[in-house]
């Protein structure tokens, strides 16, 4: 892991514009910081998406068809699964036949995850999986030939521009066969205002949490970021529903990143992260265009966030 996460910073950073893959903002102390981004009031998309697997439970347990007979629940990027452990609870209640595949780049988390589920839900079989989205996913589908559906939930495929979400999406309808289904969120475009506060802090923890991916290339990759010399930038376009962040080198500088130097600009912006907002329309676009039967999109009560159910046909 640590050689890809060397190859793919020093990539974006070589290239122009510079850039920083976000999914290694989640090391032990970011993962500590979006924690508490997702306890802020502003940040509406956990408690949204939460909502759903709280309250809307058993209508997600319909649409999945999950007693019709036994099958594997995968989850990427399963994270803490606070939310889907609403699901998993329910499914266990009702004596459901199926394993439980959490996916994940932390071997920490999943650790941790396998530890509480087998305290809190004895009676599931949990069989986690260390690594990257699609190369776990074809192991899990190896596993067995039962049902299959799987979760991606958290709004990460708004962490990807356009064409690599659609990528993504057929590269995992390539993976799975005819009656699996997926369950994959997004969040609704809406108000500007409301996108931009969840993103942009004035206790300046997502400020923070975009600076510790520096502070992450210092400890593991033997580099020298002056942190103090980068200042965290949010911006959002509702036309098109981009929520981009960005760390703005403050000086002329050069950095060393083990026995290679990497030059910025002042004011020069490195792009860390997208979080796409999307519509009803394009969400059900992405799913045909990926191979998908788009079957149904349940919303929370201020329809600000939807897990959309995805079949494969």
């Amino acid at each position: 892991m640590i050689e890809s996460f060397r190859e793919d910073v020093l990539h974006g950073l070589k290239d122009y514009p510079k850039r920083l893959q976000s999914k290694y903002f989640y090391d032990e102390n970011g993962t500590a910081l979006f924690q508490r981004i997702m306890d802020m009031s502003t940040y509406y998309l956990t408690a949204c998406e939460l909502e759903i697997f709280r309250d809307k439970t058993v209508e997600l347990a319909e649409v999945l068809r999950v007693e019709q007979e036994p099958f594997d629940l995968i989850e990427l990027g399963a994270g803490d699964a606070m939310k889907s452990s609403f699901l998993l609870k329910h499914l266990v209640g009702k004596k459901v036949d199926f394993n439980y595949m959490p996916i994940d780049i932390c071997g920490q988390v999943l650790s941790a995850l396998r530890d509480r589920l087998k305290q809190d839900l004895p009676g599931l079989t949990v069989i986690p999986l260390y690594g990257e989205y699609l190369e776990m996913l074809r192991k899990a589908t190896e596993q067995s030939d039962r049902r299959k559906i799987v979760l991606f939930l958290g709004s990460n495929i708004g962490n990807m521009e356009l064409e690599d979400a659609h990528g993504l999406c057929r590269s995992v309808n390539r993976q799975l066969k005819v009656g699996d289904t997926m369950l994959i969120g997004f969040d609704l475009q809406k108000n500007p205002h409301t996108v931009l506060q969840a993103y942009n802090d004035k206790e300046g923890i997502t400020e923070a949490f975009n600076l510790n991916l520096l502070e992450r290339i210092n400890r593991e990759l033997d580099a020298d970021f002056n942190i103090t010399a980068f200042q965290h930038y949010q911006t959002y376009d509702p036309m098109d529903g981009g929520c981009r962040s960005y760390l703005v080198s403050l000086i002329d500088q050069t950095i060393r990143i083990g026995e290679e130097f990497i030059s910025f600009r002042v004011n020069e912006p490195v792009a860390v992260e997208i979080s796409r907002k999307y519509t009803a329309l394009e969400i059900d676009r992405m799913a045909i265009e990926s191979g998908f039967a788009p079957i149904t999109q349940i919303a929370d009560s201020k329809n600000w966030f939807v897990d959309a159910v995805w079949l494969v046909n």
